[in-house]
Formats: C-alpha cells, sequence, structure tokens
C-alpha cells in the first residue's frame, strides 16, 4: 500500500483511499481512510472519513480485498492530479 492506496468495490464503484497521517506516524502510526465515489470530471462524492490504527487499517484492506474489492489507481488526492 505504501503511503497510500486505494481500493474499490467493482459492483457499486464505492472506493477507499487509505492515507498515512503523517502527524501521528512516527509515534503511533495510524491511517485515514475516505470513503467515496468518484465522479469523472468532477470532485469525488466524499461519505466517511475514520482514523485507524495502522494493523486495523491493515486488517481492514486484506478484507476488503478478500471479499472481492480491487485496488485501483488514485481516483483523488494530490497523487491523483497530473
Amino acid at each position: 500500500m505504501g503511503s497510500e492506496g486505494f481500493i474499490q468495490d467493482p459492483a457499486t464503484k464505492e472506493t477507499k483511499r487509505f492515507h498515512r497521517d503523517e502527524r501521528s506516524w512516527i509515534r503511533d502510526p495510524k491511517v485515514f481512510v475516505d470513503t467515496g465515489i468518484p465522479i469523472p470530471g468532477e470532485p469525488p462524492l466524499l461519505k466517511t472519513r475514520v482514523h485507524l490504527r495502522r494493523d486495523a487499517a491493515e486488517q481492514l484492506w486484506k478484507e476488503l480485498h478478500r471479499v472481492g474489492w480491487q485496488q485501483v489507481d488514485p481516483c483523488w488526492g494530490a497523487s491523483a492530479e497530473p
């Protein structure tokens, strides 16, 4: 996953962006998980943001992948900019 990763439900296009909380990374690694739906040509429809410990975020990623979600290219955020 690196410092950022996107995973998407192929059926609904619901997407989760996992990205480091840089302020906590050294002493107590935490990850933000943003949930939204990418809309071509427009900003994404962001629904929720949760703040998880790194191990919980990794477990969530693995579980989503196990049930059929697929890793996708960045859909929003700084890494999605041309």
